[in-house]
């Protein structure tokens, strides 16, 4: 099943451009429709999927209090984001078209109207694997996987919690979710199939916040959202270890046509997820004009590299599910496309959940 129609994806920068309206940035709540079978079972034996124990085994020592083991009182300013020697702060900004025409004071905006965007989104996209995690208790017929996705609500709660402080005391700047990342969550969480949740959130999702977690811990000054993001980080790479070791089951058991809805699910969710660091809502809110910024943006060298980057988690991952080179390889076809094949051979986070792991 695929996400959007490709006429769509071909209308070119427009449709990139677009961000939300204002009604939706009024709205305190957003309904999607959702039709799904619950799943009892009755069979409360636990240790058939040892893989799956063992992260549940994980799990429960590894909670940790946003209120009480992250130190507040460290970093977070303002001026910090503000700040033009935040290497944060300039990726992929030049200056190219309007952006040449900025002033000093407008740029310094702009690096902190960036990071309160970037931040949002992550703190968006945790309330999406908070629902979708939910729904998964709900859905999936293993008490294994019942009983580790119950923590993993609980992961993804704290992850809403500690970004929206954040955002809230330290950055006092907040936005709304990017059109692109919404149209997605819209998508995963209103699929009937309990596996296109796993798919669109544990792998897709979550495997792509994984690498821009990791991208965010290296280069970040600031040493509060560096031990915010290390905490995160930690649970990140359980959940999406989670997702791969359910999928690797179930998908053996699927048909060559059930593989191929599956694999073009995961090339439109591709390009949700490669657009929306577009910054639409950033150009938006500081008056600036939406369409050339993007077209900017999206060419840029170093966004390009970025964006690659940001799929050196999926790429492996869904190597190690089978769904790169399933059936005719259309898959991969896709990916090599979107020049993110460089990626296919590096560790899949099953294998590297147990590094990331909190002391």
């Amino acid at each position: 099943m695929a996400l959007v129609s490709s006429d769509i994806w071909s209308g070119g920068i427009d449709d990139l451009a677009r961000t939300v309206t204002r009604d939706d940035r009024e709205a305190a709540t957003r309904a999607v429709p959702s039709a799904y079978d619950v799943q009892f079972t009755w069979d409360y034996a636990k240790g058939e999927r040892p893989s799956l124990t063992k992260l549940y085994e994980k799990a429960k020592t590894s909670q940790w209090n946003a209120e009480t083991d992250i130190d507040w009182s460290i970093g977070g300013q303002i001026d910090l984001a503000r700040d033009p020697s935040n290497p944060l702060n300039t990726l992929g900004y030049t200056d190219e078209g309007v952006f040449g025409r900025l002033s000093d004071e407008q740029r310094a905006t702009m690096g902190h109207a960036g990071m309160a965007w970037t931040l949002s989104q992550f703190m968006h996209g945790e309330q999406g694997a908070l629902v979708c995690t939910a729904k998964i208790v709900e859905s999936v017929p293993w008490i294994d996987a019942k009983y580790y996705a119950a923590t993993q609500v609980m992961d993804e709660a704290r992850h809403v919690e500690v970004y929206s402080r954040y955002l809230r005391e330290k950055l006092e700047w907040e936005f709304p979710i990017n059109v692109h990342l919404r149209d997605l969550l819209d998508a995963v969480v209103s699929d009937p199939r309990w596996d296109f949740t796993y798919l669109g959130m544990q792998i897709m999702v979550e495997g792509l916040a994984l690498a821009a977690f990791g991208f965010q811990y290296q280069l970040s000054p600031d040493p509060l959202l560096k031990q915010i993001t290390r905490y995160v980080m930690a649970d990140e790479a359980r959940h999406v270890a989670f997702g791969v070791l359910s999928l690797k089951e179930a998908y053996t058991q699927l048909s060559a046509a059930e593989i191929r809805e599956r694999q073009e699910f995961c090339y439109d969710a591709a390009l949700r997820m490669r657009d929306r660091f577009l910054s639409q809502e950033v150009w938006e809110a500081m008056d600036l004009p939406v369409k050339e910024c993007s077209e900017i943006m999206l060419h840029n060298g170093m966004q390009i590299e970025f964006r690659k980057v940001l799929f050196s988690k999926i790429v492996p991952n869904l190597k190690k599910l089978g769904l790169l080179d399933a059936g005719d390889g259309w898959l991969r076809a896709r990916f090599a496309d979107l020049d993110v094949l460089q990626f296919e051979d590096a560790e899949d986070t099953g294998a590297e959940y147990e590094a990331l792991q909190l002391a």
